[in-house]
């Protein structure tokens, strides 16, 4: 079932305002505790961090309060504004909370020859499984990025997949046609120098060929650097077969845990996204006018204050009526 319950005001309605404002809003600094695993090829470490709550453990060992974990977008992390703002609704809710980086986010350098990718969903339910020793109850959030890699586990684990509901947000789900959305205007000249500038830069401090490194040199768009490293690195053909492959939209018929997906169709990263024909019944799709990518600023009259509450309170009344 579809539902449109986020309506700005006028003033905020314009995607890139959407987009752009919540950076600069967020004003919560969670008290995070880090904690370095090693990813699922034993190659990198990668950061979780936690934001614990009260709690007892079971006869198991494990704690009884549930967790949420994020999976962050590109070039995200801990610090981003919709981690801080989920953090501090999560915490408020007296739930665990914990971000899980992907290789060399979060500050924490590569070791090995891959980075991350958008359909590497070995890589989650490896993340996955290391909580699920010390937690009894897991959710899961996805966004964009995150959302899509997200997406793609439910879909592709089904029974075996280990939260036992998830929540995406902004999710490029069919990469190829987000690859297009961002070649228009505004997203190549305002959101790829800002996502592609540090991913170049991380890139180029790795060990990397001097094909690669002359290559990389002159990239202009996320493709670029999907052909000259994500695809040759994770094992795909080029940057279509990465698309082809990763894409979550395929699978989203397969899920068999309850998954509920968000998207602004004002997003200008996104391009074709899901249908109610193109996922299983223990998917609901949460489709807004507004919102831009990972936006949905809201603003309260009364307290004359904006509102980035809208993503986090509809994810804590899905996996559990807490908001």
């Amino acid at each position: 079932m579809k539902h449109s319950a986020f309506n700005p005001p006028f003033w905020l309605r314009n995607p890139h305002i959407q987009t752009i404002l919540p950076r600069y809003l967020v004003k919560f600094q969670p008290a995070y505790e880090r904690v370095l695993i090693k990813d699922s090829l034993n190659e990198s470490d990668v950061a979780f961090d936690f934001l614990p709550a009260d709690d007892e453990r079971g006869e198991d060992g494990r704690f009884t309060t549930p967790l949420v974990v994020l999976f962050h977008g590109m070039e995200g992390s801990s610090q981003s504004h919709y981690a801080r703002t989920l953090a501090k609704n999560v915490q408020a809710a007296k739930m665990h909370f914990v971000v899980a980086h992907f290789r060399s986010c979060g500050g924490v350098a590569t070791s090995g020859k891959v980075f991350y990718n958008a359909g590497d969903t070995a890589e989650l339910h490896h993340y996955l499984e290391y909580l699920n020793k010390k937690y009894q109850t897991i959710y899961a959030l996805g966004v964009s990025l995150g959302g899509n890699a997200l997406a793609k586990y439910m879909g592709e684990y089904g029974d075996d997949a280990i939260c036992k509901k998830a929540v995406v947000v902004s999710a490029p789900v069919d990469l190829a046609s987000s690859s297009i959305s961002m070649e228009k205007l505004a997203g190549r000249f305002i959101y790829t120098p800002y996502l592609l500038n540090p991913i170049v830069k991380k890139a180029l401090e790795n060990r990397l060929s001097d094909d690669e490194v002359s290559a990389l040199k002159s990239a202009k768009r996320m493709g670029d650097f999907d052909n000259i490293i994500t695809a040759p690195r994770h094992g795909f053909c080029s940057k279509n077969d990465y698309y082809h492959q990763a894409s979550a939209l395929p699978y989203l018929r397969n899920i068999t845990k309850p998954t509920l997906i968000i998207t602004a169709k004002d997003d200008p990263f996104l391009g074709v996204t899901a249908e109610l024909g193109d996922v299983s019944a223990c998917v609901r799709l949460l489709d807004t006018k507004h919102g831009g990518h990972v936006g949905f600023v809201g603003y309260d009259q009364k307290a004359r204050r904006f509102d980035l509450d809208f993503v986090p309170q509809q994810a804590l009344a899905f996996f559990g009526d807490v908001a």
